[in-house]
């Protein structure tokens, strides 16, 4: 079969399975209080909504139905396509009709099966117009708080075994160009660790049997994180997929690559295997294994990722723990590595009788800001377990367009800023397009989960990373009024060691058929700085016409792969450019969606 058929027929496999979706929480939940004290504020394309945080909610469901129509609440989609709750007290919706009467309710939500029941109604309608504007102020000597940088602790990517591959997309050697978007991670944004799948697979041959005995064979593992530290990054060990001598169904596969899904036909060869890796890896890297954390499978509570049952996938969990613990009881181990936010509670559920160890909560999510799994470690006990959403993006769907575009870098600023403080890691998916889980990438722009493109040049969600790292270690408080504040428009202020400020705004909405902008949802925006008279200014800004990739390709005529003098135009879309700006201590800037600017004083 062609690499071409490989990756249709994978991409049809996928379609298939990927909603087939454990959805039973298998554990006790609390009956949670419909929030209180919801308002809607109309504004110019948009409505606000606010509400009081209930005690025990992971997150919020918003609904809505056009007015007199209430019996037809139904919660409001914004396409992201996966997680639709959000875990903040507010919510911008967007996908209504200007002029239109929306009433809206707010459910809580204990986990993201269960949806507790409607508050009290609100109604609102948007108004339609332009040339609306937000209010900033910004005190340059106020105390601030630390600022937390969830986008730091770790990436995901494409499978490592890549890092070896001497194959060619759009004429460019695949590992080569995967490392090097790893080194400028590392190098650009101070990312740490890396998540990838399939660390088990044959193509790095770690298992086999020989005559009905077990052979385990880390040579080819070696070479892959021995490539991968020499970055400066490390591991987050996945553990999977199934080696296929040691599979209960080895007919059972995922993606293009053939990841085997299935159980073990031997669960003590299994731990046997996992052992012997574990000890490998201290052997050879010493005590910094001590700090990587082992994480068991992925997403098994979707039918496409395991093939067994649950109670089979809660077995392995066990079985895979304890072998980690073995080596060393040192070593960070957890799960449920799920999908859409799923088994959170299933799992601690399953600890709290097995005794399995749990020293971290992963589980990932799309669309939507991660909800907060604190109040599910405080109901289980385990306040101390540390937060991992080891997948996250602006959609679950290969091959999407949203991917390419502005909009999903504003989408990553909210995540960031959302999760800032209640996660120990948020793992954007992925580090590069050169990634082939359903097929390689058909042409430059292809909707790949790749913060770098094919070629090297940065997107703008690599770009919105950029201007994180360029924030400050001290969080600064803003006063934001005006039509959008707090909401369509976001802000997160700080100040470095020495004095200088940086100050991220942008325009957003959750709702993707806004991706492409919508001209009632710009703002002007003036930023008052006391303090900050007779400083130097400059401004970065990420917009349609500012380091977007998707804009500078239409101009340029690219078909499906660049010519060797486009190539050379699009460097130019691989930075983003601060300009200086004169200023009294009030700086007066406009910023379409979705688009967003860095100020550096």
């Amino acid at each position: 079969m062609t690499h071409a058929a490989e990756s249709s027929t994978a991409r049809a496999d996928w379609e298939q399975r990927i909603a087939l979706r454990d959805n039973v929480a298998g554990a006790f939940l609390p009956e949670l209080e419909p929030p209180t004290g919801l308002t809607a504020d109309p504004g110019t394309g948009h409505v606000r909504l606010s509400w009081k945080a209930v005690p025990g909610a992971v997150g919020y469901l918003v609904h809505r139905a056009e007015s007199g129509a209430e019996a037809e609440l139904e919660p409001v989609n914004h396409l992201g396509g996966d997680v639709l709750s959000v875990p903040d007290t507010w919510y911008v919706d967007t996908t209504g009709t200007p002029g239109t009467t929306y009433t809206y309710a707010v459910a809580a939500v204990p986990e993201v099966t269960a949806v507790g029941p409607l508050s009290a109604t609100v109604t609102a309608a948007s108004r339609d117009g332009r040339d609306a504007t937000v209010h900033l102020r910004l005190d340059a000597d106020a105390a601030g708080r630390p600022l937390h940088r969830p986008w730091k602790p770790m990436i995901g990517s494409e499978r490592l075994s890549q890092l070896l591959c001497r194959d060619e997309s759009g004429g460019r050697e695949i590992g080569t160009e995967l490392l090097a978007a790893l080194r400028r991670i590392r190098a650009e944004v101070g990312v740490e660790t890396v998540r990838a799948h399939s660390i088990l697979h044959d193509d790095l041959a770690v298992y086999t049997e020989v005559d009905g005995e077990p052979v385990h064979d880390f040579t080819t593992v070696d070479r892959v994180y021995d490539l991968l530290l020499e970055t400066g990054l490390r591991p987050v060990v996945e553990i999977g997929f199934m080696p296929r001598d040691l599979a209960s169904d080895p007919d059972r596969t995922v993606f293009g690559y053939c990841g085997i899904i299935s159980p073990p036909k031997d669960w003590d060869r299994w731990a046997d295997l996992v052992r012997a890796l574990v000890t490998h890896l201290l052997d050879r890297y010493g005590d910094e294994v001590l700090s990587w954390d082992f994480e068991v499978w992925n997403e098994a509570n979707l039918e496409v990722f395991w093939s067994g049952t649950r109670e089979e996938w809660m077995r392995l969990y066990d079985v895979t723990a304890k072998a980690v613990k073995d080596v060393d009881p040192r070593m960070p181990v957890g799960g449920p590595s799920s999908a859409a936010a799923g088994w959170v509670d299933a799992l601690l559920e399953h600890a709290r009788h097995s005794g399995a160890p749990v020293d971290f909560v992963s589980t990932h999510t799309y669309g939507s800001p991660p909800l907060d799994l604190r109040p599910t470690l405080e109901r289980y006990g385990r306040p101390d377990a540390r937060i991992l959403w080891t997948e996250w993006g602006v959609t679950p769907t290969h091959f999407n367009p949203v991917n390419d575009g502005v909009s999903a870098a504003t989408f990553l600023l909210t995540g960031m800023r959302s999760a800032a403080g209640r996660v120990d890691a948020l793992s954007y998916w992925v580090a590069s397009d050169h990634f082939e889980e359903l097929g390689r990438p058909p042409r430059l722009l292809h909707g790949g989960f790749g913060l770098i493109s094919v070629g090297g040049i940065a997107k703008p969600r690599y770009h919105a990373l950029r201007l994180l790292a360029a924030l400050g270690d001290t969080e600064l408080p803003v006063e934001a009024s005006g039509d959008g504040a707090n909401g369509l428009v976001q802000t997160w202020a700080s100040r470095h060691r020495d004095g200088r400020l940086a100050v991220l705004v942008w325009v957003s909405t959750l709702d993707q058929s806004k991706r492409d902008g919508d001209p009632a949802l710009a703002r002007r925006v003036t930023l008052t700085v006391t303090g900050a008279e007779g400083r130097a200014a400059t401004v970065t800004r990420l917009d349609r016409d500012h380091g977007d990739l998707t804009t500078l390709a239409a101009r340029l005529g690219i078909g499906d792969w660049p010519r060797d003098d486009q190539w050379d135009a699009l460097r130019a879309a691989d930075t983003l450019h601060a300009e200086p700006v004169a200023h009294d201590g009030v700086l007066e800037l406009d910023i379409p969606q979705p688009g967003a600017v860095l100020i550096e004083l």
